[in-house]
């Protein structure tokens, strides 16, 4: 069976204020034609298929759009729903659209629930895993306690018992949205360490043909298994080495799985540069990169007047200005932003307490404490996300 493998569309996301609304709706065309002339039999988004729990107008409309579009294809395709997601929302409509062929898994109680498929080799079994929150599920997957790697060993407790009843020979794909140890984040992801170590192990998907996973951005390959597709668009400048595709996966008689990447469209490529300002305004070499998205690390060791209306003559997309003078005094001042820049939540108030009490380790019981204030808030904002506006 050929599957194409995608996720993390963030759909209604910008890039430093600069509209993706168009580079997005390009993405879609090309994986409509991507599913049309390359035989795909099932396409699997694994999650974050928007931005924000309450995506605006515009993006509702593409999505609405290229469901039709795959309906229309006769190509069965499963969604979840990721920690961007509401999954509530997303799933509105799920059993009347499910008769199109589109499968909306958004719903913690059916991770042992297959999408049932089958090709001229027998059957395939496809468990849509929704983004887990540990604080919102475990009590519905009989737990007292445990964060991401216990409620999702539980799902996949559930997916590999459905698979023990089914039939021998069946093949089981399974999708899910999650941070698996040995995958290489990028700085736009959201942090979901709050609520239990945010981590799980490649070990949690054992017994399954293949787990196609969502959330981190780069696509990478944690096992033959094991594959994360990134996103679709670069959605920060983290990115800019990131080659962006989709996995085109074929899943033999006998569960083996081989794989190809497609590639997707670039809108405008990305270029980190770093220098003095009157170096980037001169240099020949950096002509390449005019046309491009560029951020801008500045090393003068003052700051120039007007850098970015000067910078934008030569590179009108200049989108973000840094300064990390080169000759710094000894005792520079490192800012608060470059301190906690990739530090979880959680570390980040951590570092704090210790910070206002010198010398005095928090006691596992401040912790907790800690660790449950911020999985309150987490709680609320998902709360006020599903309320009806």
């Amino acid at each position: 069976m050929r599957l194409l493998h995608t996720s993390d569309w963030h759909l209604g996301r910008s890039f430093h204020r600069e509209s993706l609304h168009e580079a997005q709706r390009a993405f879609l065309d090309h994986l409509v034609a991507v599913v049309r002339t390359h035989g795909v039999e099932a396409v699997l988004v694994a999650g974050d298929v928007y931005d924000r729990a309450l995506p605006g107008l515009d993006a509702v409309t593409l999505f609405d759009e290229v469901l039709h579009r795959l309906a229309d294809l006769g190509v069965p395709t499963v969604f979840i729903s990721g920690n961007h997601d509401s999954a509530r929302r997303l799933g509105v409509g799920a059993g009347l659209i499910q008769r199109a062929g589109i499968h909306l898994r958004t719903d913690p109680d059916g991770c042992g629930t297959p999408v049932l498929l089958a090709d001229q080799h027998g059957p395939v079994a496809v468990y849509g895993l929704p983004y887990l929150e540990p604080a919102l599920v475990r009590e519905r997957f009989g737990l007292a306690r445990g964060g991401h790697a216990t409620v999702l060993g539980a799902a996949m407790d559930q997916v590999r018992a459905d698979l023990a009843a089914r039939p021998a020979g069946t093949r089981a794909v399974v999708l899910a949205h999650a941070f698996v140890t040995g995958g290489a984040p990028s700085d736009s992801e959201r942090d979901i360490a709050v609520g239990g170590v945010a981590s799980v192990p490649a070990g949690v998907f054992d017994g399954v043909h293949y787990a196609a996973l969502g959330h981190l951005h780069g696509a990478q390959t944690l096992a033959p298994h094991l594959r994360y597709s990134g996103s679709p668009l670069a959605y920060s400048f983290s990115e800019a080495r990131q080659r962006k595709t989709m996995w085109l996966v074929d899943l033999a008689a006998d569960g083996e799985v081989s794989a190809e990447r497609i590639d997707c469209p670039v809108p405008r490529p990305l270029a980190c540069l770093r220098g003095r300002l009157a170096e980037l305004l001169e240099e020949p070499g950096y002509a390449e990169h005019e046309q491009s998205w560029v951020q801008v690390t500045l090393t003068d060791p003052g700051r120039p007047s007007e850098p970015m209306e000067r910078l934008r003559r030569r590179f009108p997309h200049t989108l973000q200005l840094l300064f990390e003078p080169a000759e710094q005094p000894a005792e520079a001042p490192v800012s608060y932003a470059a301190r906690v820049r990739g530090r979880a939540e959680l570390e980040v108030a951590e570092s704090f307490v210790r910070h206002v009490r010198p010398g005095v380790e928090l006691a596992p019981g401040e912790r907790s404490l800690l660790r449950a204030g911020f999985e309150q808030v987490r709680l609320d904002q998902h709360d006020r996300a599903e309320l009806p506006r």
